[in-house]
């Protein structure tokens, strides 16, 4: 892994728009930039102080290549803990390309994905748990996401792990040192408060292993699968919720052939809504396959709506079979929330919507056409997720790797727990101890190498 040469790489969207920011950075990062940049003041860039910005134009020989602001960065004070020069252009992609491949021609190099946070982490600017924020913050998309991700990338997180580390550690320093004493049986660590250490580091890592299932949610959003019969209405649902066409609404019975998914924003909580094939005994292949992706999609789903056309059904007198169907769902799904929702509840009289509730009494009336009763479905929706740990600031996990890392650390806590219950010897304890201490190394990255590194930083954006 080389990291100490010099690269550049677009720090903005490429394409065109107003501006662009080219950034520089690797220990010939200022002279690269100060060769090809000439200051307006007539100032030389590689002389000039740290965090100070100076106009002036890009230029190839005497080929002027466009006016820019140079914004100047000198190690240790950069995000990369390097020098780092910013060129901010205009934001052509011609102007980009010609500054990018000028500044490849005087030595530096293109950037691998995430190689700016890579360098951040391996100056010690951030831990890896900070850096894998980084990416969460860029590709966050609500409220709740831009929330855990802030939190992760200043620390939270990694102060919690680092603490139970550290005091773990404490405890392994001297069971270490008891194993140089072993002929004189004596004891440095107090057993008891060892076993009041590991009670307390176990009601943490429980409570942060739980908290996954939450993190997940918010940052990925919650999957609803619409469900029900053809044509009463999932797609003018989607779209109302949506607040646009984006499902092919029509009188016809199963226009919906394949699932259709959207996402949205609701009180800072992202929801990906899946509209399915209807349910219906048919012939026809094409619609039978829909309807086979429809229950894969209720499996995937965190939360399933089915929704029914109360007027149809009154008419037709399927009331007592829809019930019976949702009845059947509950049974095959009971660990998923199930939300009936009756629509086209404004086509009906008084009476036959004192029959809805009777007949469901916990289904919400719904108009999916003019959006009677959406407010309150959304109210419903959100009351599915646990926003209590978010509001109070707790730590949430959110990443896969740390969640499999805490797992493994539990494991080896629970087995000094039962050494300890046993009466094993200082040299068995401190082997499981190593263990959990490498578990937690592996999050912060104190423990770490560079297939782990490189998997983690290829899923990074190019210039970050």
């Amino acid at each position: 892994m080389i990291t100490n040469d010099t690269i550049v790489a677009l720090a903005t969207p490429s394409g065109a728009g107003a501006i662009a920011v080219v950034r520089l950075s690797g220990p010939e990062a200022i002279s690269i930039a100060s060769d090809i940049f000439d200051s307006v003041s007539g100032k030389v860039l590689a002389e000039q102080e740290s965090h100070t910005v100076h106009l002036g134009h890009i230029k190839d020989g005497n080929r002027l290549i466009d006016e820019v602001l140079a914004t100047l960065f000198k190690n240790p004070k950069s995000y990369t803990g390097e020098d780092v020069v910013e060129l901010s252009c205009h934001g052509s992609p011609f102007i980009q390309q010609e500054i990018i491949q000028l500044v490849l021609r005087k030595g530096a190099r293109m950037a691998q994905a995430g190689e700016f946070t890579l360098r951040a982490f391996l100056h010690g600017k951030m831990d890896l748990s900070q850096a894998e924020a980084v990416a969460d913050l860029i590709s966050s998309d609500s409220e709740a996401s831009h929330q855990l991700a802030i939190q992760q990338m200043r620390g939270g997180f990694s102060n919690e792990i680092e603490q139970l580390r550290q005091e773990l550690l404490n405890f392994a320093s001297l069971i270490e040192l008891e194993l140089d004493f072993s002929e004189e049986d004596v004891e440095f660590a107090n057993r008891e408060e060892f076993r009041n250490l590991l009670t307390r580091i176990t009601q943490v890592l429980k409570r942060l292993i739980d908290s996954f299932a939450t993190g997940n949610v918010l940052k990925n959003g919650i999957p609803v699968a619409i469900v029900g019969e053809p044509n009463v209405g999932k797609s003018t649902l989607l779209n109302t919720l949506l607040n646009e066409e984006r499902a092919i609404v029509s009188d016809i019975a199963g226009t919906t052939r394949d699932t259709i998914e959207d996402e949205i924003t609701l009180g800072g909580i992202g929801f990906r809504f899946i509209d399915t094939a209807g349910i219906r005994d048919t012939s026809d292949t094409i619609e039978g396959l829909g309807i086979k992706k429809t229950f894969q999609k209720i499996e995937q789903a965190q939360v399933v709506i089915y929704l029914l056309d109360t007027f149809e059904a009154l008419r037709a007198s399927r009331l007592e079979m829809i019930a019976s169907e949702v009845t059947k769902i509950k049974e095959k799904y009971p660990q998923k929330p199930l939300m009936v929702i009756a629509n086209k509840v404004d086509q009906l009289s008084e009476e036959e919507l004192q029959d809805i509730t009777k007949t469901l009494p916990n289904a919400l009336l719904v108009s999916a056409k003019d959006g009677t009763g959406v407010e309150t479905l959304t109210s419903s929706l959100l009351d599915f997720v646990n926003t209590g740990a978010l509001r109070n600031n707790e730590t949430i996990v959110t990443n896969t790797r740390h969640y499999d890392s805490l797992l493994k650390a539990l494991e080896e806590i629970k087995n000094v727990q039962n050494g300890l219950d046993r009466g094993l010897s200082s040299d068995l304890l401190a082997i499981d101890i190593r263990q959990a201490l490498y578990h937690f190394g592996e999050i912060t990255g104190e423990i770490t190498n560079d297939e782990l590194l490189g998997n983690i930083f290829a899923n990074f954006c190019i210039g970050k």
